[in-house]
């Protein structure tokens, strides 16, 4: 089990691996369409290089300094830089609007902000007059990292070294923003001894499965938001535990799967979205192909396998049947490699966190050949509180407590949360730190239980209970997360507060839709004249009667519309990490929800 850290920072390891194993490769770097390896000496001299530029430029030990970027090479020599000489990142979403931008640049009193390109310089620019604080601003793509290397130029080595030995494990690492589900964000103080002991006890506890086979060098590619704490603690947990690390700006299949083809990591991290995008391409590309059928028929038996491993793992079964292993055998170079080899080839372990993942999904890809230990945390965690263990992975639950933390499940449903990796409070929100805060426990607004053997299922959010007019407690997640396994689906709503029932708000996934008009033999349809097909009602009809069987009748989604539209960010219905908000869409498609009641 890791422990928390007695010293240092978390830059020291940076430095440590350069003495130790300088030519080790540390990072892949893609520039102009090509990768290219870094050393752990060449990233050495970049981070100290570019450390005493931020000198030279007058940030200080305890500034902070705003990124806002999407994910890439440059936003972890920031990070590691800033590190270095104690000043503090404060991690902005790139899709993040002007006043979102003002709130946290305003609440965190930065000081300076690293940004891509010229449009985030103009969103800055659009509240820089409300940001009394803020004197520097630097931009990626304008050479931001050349300037700042040539204005420290003169500093000497030792005068980071200084700042650096200063850092301590109780020093503020980053401010990361909430994403602001029910509200305005809050800023989650972490500290080095956060993230430290985080990275650590997942480097320690999960380390074989980063490889894909015994003795091979791991790697991994990110793609999730850097601005996001799982996509952080990825970031610290690759370079602290020696894994390669590459960057990938874009979470979209187009852009993201020939990166994977070429980089080839030994297991990804990422969140339940991309796990549904693969399986879903895969699953149109054998219908296209006139394989529906026993692409289905791979899909039951490797489900089938996987439940059967399971079983043995937990000595309640004696694993497959020969019938079963012959069939498994039979689909794997037909189907299950062709589903590997579109995450790279060499994928056999990957983690999920963010939100759930059905369990039918976890344990198609499972027995395809890819293992996914779901796990469960806040950005007040700093990332995964539980997670499935290797050796027993309990599909469908987020797993047990990682090494050196506890849950526990309050009277009322809550799950409680305590550890090192727990933050030390918000930023400016004494009165809100102590509403989740006791003595050390972290209560953290979710609903779940925990089974005989310790693992956690989590069930719903306290604030997102549904009381009907008729008195019924509903949580919408589990008919949500049912509804969305429909390829046609894009996202669902239920709504049903102080009203006679249950019902749903309903959007389309735009690609899926195209492929299943193709199949179908119909023409392409405009939105409008979209949701009002009888043939794709009846599809989203089904999607709603097999959330409704997990759920008793009072429970029930009894009637739905489909929207023309899916919620954005953009228009204010979507967190950055792509949660819905619900207060937003209700407010927004008011109409539409009355309607339902009609």
């Amino acid at each position: 089990m890791a422990t928390a850290p007695q010293a240092g920072g978390l830059a020291d390891v940076v430095f440590d691996h350069a003495e130790e194993d300088p030519h080790r490769v540390a990072l892949g770097r893609k520039a102009d369409g090509r990768w290219t390896d870094v050393s752990a000496a060449q990233f050495r001299d970049e981070v100290l290089a570019l450390a005493k530029g931020l000198l030279a430029e007058g940030v200080r030990f305890g500034d902070r300094v705003a990124i806002m970027s999407r994910t890439r090479y440059e936003w972890t020599l920031f990070d590691f830089a800033l590190w270095s000489i104690g000043a503090q990142p404060v991690p902005v979403y790139a899709t993040s609007s002007a006043e979102q931008v003002f709130w946290m640049l305003y609440d965190s009193e930065v000081t300076a902000c690293v940004v891509e390109h010229e449009d985030h310089a103009m969103t800055i620019g659009s509240v820089i007059d409300r940001l009394p604080h803020l004197k520097r601003l630097w931009q990626l793509d304008d050479n931001a990292v050349g300037e700042l290397v040539a204005a420290g130029a003169h500093v000497d080595d030792e005068v980071v070294e200084r700042h650096r030995r200063a850092v301590t494990p109780d020093s503020v690492a980053t401010i990361i923003y909430t994403s602001g589900t029910t509200g305005r964000p809050k800023g989650c103080v972490i500290t080095h001894a956060n993230l430290m002991f985080e990275a650590d006890t997942m480097v320690t506890r999960w380390e074989p499965v980063f490889h894909s086979k015994r003795g091979d060098e791991a790697s991994t590619l990110l793609f999730l938001p850097l601005a996001h704490v799982f996509g952080r603690m990825v970031e610290v947990a690759t370079i602290r535990g020696r894994v390669k690390l590459g960057h990938q700006p874009e979470m979209a299949a187009r852009a993201l799967l020939p990166d994977l083809v070429v980089f080839r990591p030994t297991f990804i991290l990422a969140v339940p979205y991309v796990f549904e995008k693969v399986f879903n391409a895969a699953r149109r590309r054998a219908e296209g192909d006139g394989k529906a059928g026993p692409f289905d028929k791979a899909v039951e038996i490797a489900v089938r396998y996987a439940e059967a491993m399971e079983h043995k793992a937990f000595g309640i079964g004696p694993g497959p049947s020969a019938t079963l292993r012959m069939q498994h055998q039979f689909f794997e170079k037909v189907v299950y490699a062709k589903v590997r080899d579109a995450m790279g080839g060499r994928v056999r372990h990957a983690m999920s966190g963010g939100s759930g993942m059905a369990r039918r999904l976890g344990l198609f890809f499972a027995g395809a050949g890819v293992t996914i230990y779901e796990g469960y945390g806040l950005t007040e965690t700093t990332a995964a509180s539980t997670a499935n263990p290797p050796e027993q992975t309990r599909y469908g639950t987020v797993g047990q407590p990682i090494p050196g933390c506890t849950v526990h499940i309050a009277d009322d449903g809550e799950v409680w949360v305590h550890g090192a990796n727990v933050f030390s409070g918000y930023l400016n929100s004494p009165k809100e730190t102590d509403a989740v805060l006791n003595e050390g426990w972290l209560s953290t607004g979710d609903l779940g239980a925990l089974d005989e053997d310790g693992y956690l299922t989590i069930t719903g959010r306290k604030k997102e209970i549904i009381v009907t007019s008729g008195g019924k407690s509903v949580s919408p997640g589990v008919l949500e997360e049912r509804v969305r396994a429909h390829p046609l689906v894009a996202q669902c709503l239920v709504v049903g507060n102080d009203r006679p029932y249950i019902a749903a708000l309903v959007t389309l996934d735009q690609e899926a839709v195209d492929h299943w008009l193709s199949m179908h033999g119909k023409p392409p349809l405009s939105a409008a004249a979209l949701v009002r097909d009888p043939d794709l009602e009846t599809e989203v009809r089904r999607a709603v009667v097999a959330a409704n069987t997990l759920v008793s009748q009072a429970e029930s989604i009894r009637t739905f519309r489909i929207l023309a539209h899916q919620f954005s960010e953009e228009h204010g219905l979507l967190t950055p990490s792509l949660k819905l908000k619900r207060r937003a869409i209700e407010t927004a498609y008011s109409e539409e929800v009355d309607a339902l009641y009609r």
